[in-house]
C-alpha cells in the first residue's frame, strides 16, 4: 500500500472541459496517473492521481481551477480473478468503510491497481476547507 492524494475538480458537463484540465496540468510537466470522470446532468467531477500533487496544485491554483485534496491509498494487486475481493474482504475485516474506489489493469498485464479513499478521510477534509 502506498499513500497517495487525490484531487478531485468539479466541472461542467461539456465538451473539453476534461481537456482543459489535462492541458494545464501537462503544460506544468504534471503527469497524471489515473484519472476518474463522472457527470449526472449538467455537472460532473474529476478525481485524479499525480505524480507530483505540489505542483499539480499550484498548476491549477494559477488557472484558477478549484479542487479538495483527499488522502487516498493506492494498492498493486495481480491481475487475475478474485483479487479484488480478497484485498476488499481484507478492509472490511478491518472495518473500514470506503468513500470512493477505483480500479485499472491493462489487458495482458500482471499488475491490477486499485485507488481509494476512507469515509473518514473524506469528511476530515472537507470539514477543514
Amino acid at each position: 500500500m502506498a499513500k497517495t492524494k487525490l484531487l478531485t475538480i468539479a466541472v461542467d458537463n461539456q465538451p473539453g472541459a476534461v481537456a482543459n484540465i489535462a492541458k494545464t496540468l501537462g503544460n506544468a510537466k504534471v503527469n497524471i496517473l489515473a484519472l476518474l470522470g463522472t457527470s449526472q446532468g449538467a455537472a460532473g467531477s474529476v478525481q485524479l492521481m499525480v505524480d507530483d500533487a505540489r505542483r499539480a496544485k499550484k498548476a491549477l491554483d494559477g488557472a484558477r481551477i478549484s479542487y479538495q485534496e483527499t488522502a487516498a491509498e493506492l494498492y498493486e494487486l495481480p491481475n487475475k480473478p478474485g483479487a479484488l475481493a480478497q484485498c476488499l474482504e481484507s478492509l472490511q475485516k478491518k472495518g473500514v468503510n470506503l468513500s470512493s474506489i477505483h480500479a485499472t489493469a491493462s489487458k495482458g498485464g500482471k499488475k491490477a491497481v486499485v485507488v481509494y479513499t476512507l469515509e473518514a478521510a473524506a469528511k476530515a477534509v472537507t470539514a477543514s476547507a
